[in-house]
């Protein structure tokens, strides 16, 4: 099977350069965050994503998981991992210090997401679950479920779930039916059926913290009237110990595509009488404080999408450099099949499109970082509404370039790759989730064009667009090397002007614009960001180079990554422009009974 490196380099060099660390690091809440330490947590998530999890991933694919006695059971090598992870401090290296965790800014943990991903994204599912519940916890629970329930969670002794769907309501919330029943000694008790819960049960934790959307009794209809709750796989003993088990169970596992070894459960709370729960946040106020924890999510989808990428591209890359087939020009014999053009265009699309949503995510995560511990509420507010701009696009376009990338990796493996043992055909699969969970990529792109943009007038996008630009001298001043990357993040930014005027300016006149727009709309701005985030690269390239070229040949790989994509990947933004500008005349024209 592949093996997996961490790409500690490229992901070094996109923390300081195209996520800013530097500004992230002054800020007051990270004081105490020191050089050293960021080296040493990125070194050692390198060696225990390639030496402990990537060797479980393919094993855990063909053994899957299954329910037996009403409990999950996963590969017993998981287990292993698992309690080696929670050893290893990793469940809370981004939680708050109060409860045990290491306080780190989401800009270093989202280069480990991305690692346990690469390395084993069923696995990573699990602790990614468990983070977001606990900053959903840290922030909207009492003080009392915070002190039984958070630092077992950050320790990693416990871990978390995220309860949503139900059959009859997935991305409509709104239709959900789970009941709360207010008790007299201020718990509830839940009742209803959650499917597509992730890691909703399994044996390597003596306990699972469960967050579930349900309703208050004449709560309103809507999603006004959503409560969330903590509901324990045990109830606590009232030493803080796992006691009586609680009355929430999985029912079964779906049979998926991919991530075989993450369970998907159907989940039945209260089948005997009501599992036992406690409000979390607000009455009514669920969904909000549910957001905090999907929103943490869906840039670790983003993460997932980088690193299942990553992996794909390190083994397409050795399969390329081994596999000897076909003559070049002016060469004898037969050569290795990287010698191709045609491989090596698909090697550096894989490539630049890889590093290209990396310094987007990595990007994201730095903006909510100074937007939630900014020295100033004025700075702050403008840095939050820059990660709200970007966590969509970080979520959709990071997975949508995820599956085109795990594609292209068994293209490359040719008829080889389209066979399981080869290892680049689990990639494909595992990344084709991402697309659909923690809200599909078409809700990411309605949301970026119905809230992120229309909200403010298109503000924050237009002083982004302006922000984008000035990088225009300096590519102007760097030569002929880098015209072709100056001309066409020009063409790309104009784009996104247009498009967004005409977003802005055209939903009266046809009520349908948002939907239809909105996922061509979400793609030109992916491929204009990350076009800018490697041009930003490669003049920091160009500039060591002239100064100290420690390293010439990946510095000069920076420079050739952003001509690459300005020159077959930027001129994509013409045809997302067209179609954005095409309006639903063309989708919405066919009645139901034509398809």
């Amino acid at each position: 099977m592949p093996d997996y490196s961490a790409p500690l380099q490229q992901m070094r060099f996109t923390i300081e350069h195209l996520a800013d660390f530097k500004h992230v690091a002054a800020l007051q809440s990270y004081a105490a965050v020191e050089a050293d330490t960021v080296e040493a947590v990125l070194e050692e998530a390198g060696r225990f994503a390639s030496g402990v999890l990537a060797p479980t991933n393919w094993l855990g694919d063909r053994k899957g998981v299954q329910v037996v006695d009403r409990a999950v059971q996963v590969p017993s090598e998981f287990t292993d991992a698992y309690a080696r992870f929670s050893a290893g401090g990793w469940p809370g290296i981004a939680a708050n210090p109060d409860f045990g965790g290491q306080g780190l800014p989401k800009t270093i943990s989202i280069a480990c997401d991305e690692m346990w991903s690469g390395a084993n994204v069923a696995f990573a599912l699990c602790p990614e679950l468990s983070q977001g519940a606990i900053l959903a916890l840290d922030r909207h629970g009492s003080a009392e479920l915070k002190t039984q329930y958070l630092g077992k969670l950050v320790s990693g002794e416990w871990t978390g779930t995220m309860c949503l769907t139900e059959p009859q309501a997935g991305s409509d919330l709104a239709a959900l039916t789970t009941r709360a029943e207010p008790q007299a000694d201020g718990s509830y008790l839940l009742t209803g059926r959650k499917i597509y819960i992730t890691w909703g049960d399994h044996p390597m934790t003596p306990n699972i913290v469960h967050l579930v959307l349900a309703r208050l009794p004449g709560a309103p209809q809507g999603t006004k009237g959503i409560s969330l709750f903590l509901v324990p796989k045990y109830k606590l003993n009232a030493d803080g110990t796992p006691g009586e088990r609680n009355d929430v169970f999985p029912v079964s596992v779906e049979h998926k595509l991919g991530i075989h070894a993450s369970p998907t459960c159907v989940m039945a709370f209260g089948d005997s009488g009501g599992a036992q729960g406690y409000l979390v946040g607000v009455q009514n106020e669920g969904l909000a404080a549910m957001f905090t924890m999907m929103n943490y999510m869906r840039l670790g989808v983003g993460a997932q999408g980088v690193g299942l990428a990553d992996r794909s591209y390190q083994a397409s890359v050795k399969y390329a450099r081994d596999r000897v087939q076909g003559r070049a020009p002016g060469e004898k014999g037969r050569v290795a099949i990287i010698r191709h053009p045609d491989i090596r265009r698909t090697l550096l699309l894989m490539r630049s499109l890889t590093q290209a949503c990396r310094a987007i995510c990595y990007y994201t995560a730095s903006c909510l970082d100074r937007g939630n511990h900014g020295d100033t509420p004025e700075t702050s507010a403008a840095w939050l509404a820059r990660g709200d701009l970007m966590t969509p696009i970080a979520k959709a376009f990071s997975s949508e370039i995820g599956q085109d990338v795990t594609a292209l990796g068994i293209q490359v493996h040719g008829g080889m790759g389209y066979v399981e043992e080869t290892g680049v055909a689990q990639f494909y699969r595992d990344a084709r989730i991402a697309s659909i969970y923690e809200g599909t990529n078409a809700i990411q792109a309605i949301d970026l064009v119905g809230r992120k943009l229309m909200r403010d007038g298109g503000a924050t996008v237009s002083a982004f667009v302006s922000e984008m630009r000035l990088v225009d001298a300096p590519l102007a001043n760097a030569g002929q090397d880098l015209a072709s990357v100056r001309l066409w993040l020009a063409k790309g930014l104009d784009e996104v002007v247009l498009c967004s005027s005409h977003l802005l300016a055209g939903e009266r006149k046809d009520p349908e614009l948002v939907s239809s727009a909105a996922f061509n709309y979400l793609m030109l701005m992916g491929t204009v960001i990350g076009g800018w985030q490697l041009a930003r690269g490669a003049l920091v390239a160009t500039a060591r180079l002239e100064t100290d070229a420690t390293d010439p040949v990946f510095l000069r790989t920076q420079v050739l990554l952003a001509r690459f994509y300005a020159e077959h990947v930027l001129p994509r933004v013409l045809a997302y422009g067209v179609a954005v500008r095409a309006g639903s005349s063309s989708i919405m024209a066919l009645t139901a009974d034509q398809f």
